[in-house]
């Protein structure tokens, strides 16, 4: 039996979370958390619940950049090949810098150099179509097809994006017309190169009055996994 797991590819130690005067966590909280004082001050030489300045931590970004993402790598696949486990690395989100901090994985650059550190089957990818989509510089489509045809998609997120004229962007519906991809060309590049793995909706607006947790509306995902489905049907595809 195999089995995937995702993996979203986080710098746990160098991160940021919004925060507003609204919060339900102050920064107060925060500061008196059971052993964070002792802790993040025996490494760092900032205090917890303070905004880090970015030159303090510039380096350690670099260094995990350039050394950590190879290291996971170097160190789990060959474990999770011997287990028949199959890793798929989710790109990041967005596929741009946030606060002046880098991200790793955000173009086909990236995610070859990533599948070149070990190639092997068990190393593939999460392609998410939302998180690559963010940037207007990604040709989604192209890219689902490449890696398809190379059996490295383990497992795909397939929603739209609606890049805005600044170059931010706002997650839209599934449908082509709501945001800036192609759909149907993207379900076409899997039907077309055999893609039999796993894939989801991802994420969903909320809509008709519903409430729960933001980004994954259950009736906007329902309707982007029914539209999906179509497309598959639409280009040859069988749902199994």
């Amino acid at each position: 039996m195999e089995y995937i797991i995702g993996i979203l590819l986080l710098i746990s130690f160098v991160g940021f979370r919004w925060y507003g005067g609204s919060d339900p966590v102050t920064l107060d909280k925060i500061r008196q958390i059971p052993g964070m004082r002792s802790i993040v001050s025996a490494v760092y030489d900032v205090k917890p619940g303070e905004v880090w300045p970015e030159e303090s931590i510039k380096h350690l970004v670099d260094e995990c950049r350039e050394h950590g993402l190879i290291f996971d790598v170097v160190e789990s696949i060959p474990v999770a090949e011997e287990c028949g486990v199959v890793m798929a690395l989710h790109p990041d989100d967005p596929p741009y810098p946030i606060f002046g901090l880098p991200r790793v994985i955000t173009c086909e650059e990236n995610l070859d150099r990533y599948l070149s550190i070990v190639d092997s089957p068990a190393n593939s990818l999460c392609l998410c179509t939302g998180s690559l989509g963010s940037s207007p510089k990604n040709d989604i489509p192209a890219m689902v097809r490449k890696y398809s045809s190379m059996n490295r998609i383990g497992f795909m997120h397939i929603r739209n994006v609606k890049i805005l004229p600044d170059t931010s962007f706002e997650e839209s519906g599934h449908l082509t017309q709501n945001g800036s991809l192609d759909m149907n060309a993207i379900v076409k590049a899997l039907v077309e190169t055999g893609f039999d793995g796993y894939f989801r909706p991802d994420h969903g607006r909320m809509i008709w009055g519903e409430t729960g947790k933001p980004g994954y509306g259950l009736y906007d995902r329902a309707l982007g996994t029914a539209y999906i489905n179509g497309l598959i049907e639409a280009n040859g595809g069988v749902i199994e």
